[in-house]
């Protein structure tokens, strides 16, 4: 039985990884506040590109975090479907729990609540669906204390992301919560990582699927620039500057006879 590594790339992938969740979590933070101040399209327009920032935030993390996994013994490639299977998944759930929170979210109890389980259990599927998208020569095999341990704080992550998006307002404490979050995504992702051991079968048949570096770091790119691109555009939208107030109508005004 081999333990893997976790951390070859050396700090590069852990700090880059923590901080594409704390971007992704910070943009879909300020996009939710965007959306419970909206109605009707425009709403759910705010919601939508959060589910996609936070969701597509979380995914890019696992896998640039991946991108320092290494198994002695064994090269190591994705499955290209379950992969992209695994982003869906982390979009599609986040947005589940957004949307529960952001239209029932009048009386906060139990739409947080349902929002936090749902959105905590699908984002650790997301995470054990990319797991299973992993080809090498062995057989993986779980700590199921330490699976669970990661089922629950990803619930917890979940449910503190969306009780900020319900709550934070300013800058400041977006920014605030979005570090936590980044925290919480990260803990959750190594805690499940450190529940891997892998039983090797050396083979010299070639691996399918794609390498990191083919697939996986080019895609985590183009999500990470998404991310800033759309900061950027948020940031210099016309809702996020402050308003001058409009003048009142001079209705009582008499004009001067011509």
């Amino acid at each position: 039985m081999v333990h893997p590594e976790h951390f070859g790339a050396g700090w590069v992938s852990p700090v880059v990884a923590y901080a594409m969740a704390a971007a992704g979590a910070a943009l879909g933070l300020r996009c939710t506040v965007r959306a419970l101040a909206a109605e009707g399209a425009a709403r759910r327009n705010w919601l939508l590109t959060a589910s996609v920032a936070i969701g597509s935030g979380i995914w890019t993390m696992h896998f640039i975090a991946m991108l320092g996994f290494t198994v002695g013994g064994s090269a190591i490639r994705y499955d290209v479907s379950l992969t992209l299977l695994s982003l869906l998944i982390a979009v599609a759930v986040v947005g589940a729990g957004l949307f529960t929170v952001g239209l029932f979210g009048q009386d906060r109890r139990w739409p947080l609540l349902a929002g936090g389980i749902g959105t905590g259990v699908g984002v650790a599927a997301m995470h054990y669906l990319g797991m299973a998208a992993l080809r090498l020569h062995g057989e993986i095999t779980y700590d199921t204390t330490l699976v669970s341990l990661s089922v629950v704080i990803a619930i917890v992550a979940a449910t503190a992301a969306l009780w900020a998006a319900l709550t934070v307002r300013g800058v400041t404490g977006t920014v605030l919560a979005s570090l936590v979050m980044g925290a919480a995504v990260s803990s959750m992702h190594y805690t499940g990582m450190f529940s891997v051991s892998v039983e090797l079968a050396p083979d010299h048949a070639p691996l399918t699927g794609a390498t990191a570096m083919e697939f996986i770091f080019p895609l985590a790119v183009a999500l990470g620039s998404f991310l800033f691109l759309t900061s950027a555009f948020v940031a210099l939208s016309p809702a996020a500057r402050r308003r001058r107030p409009v003048a009142e109508p001079m209705d009582d005004v008499e004009l001067p006879a011509l």
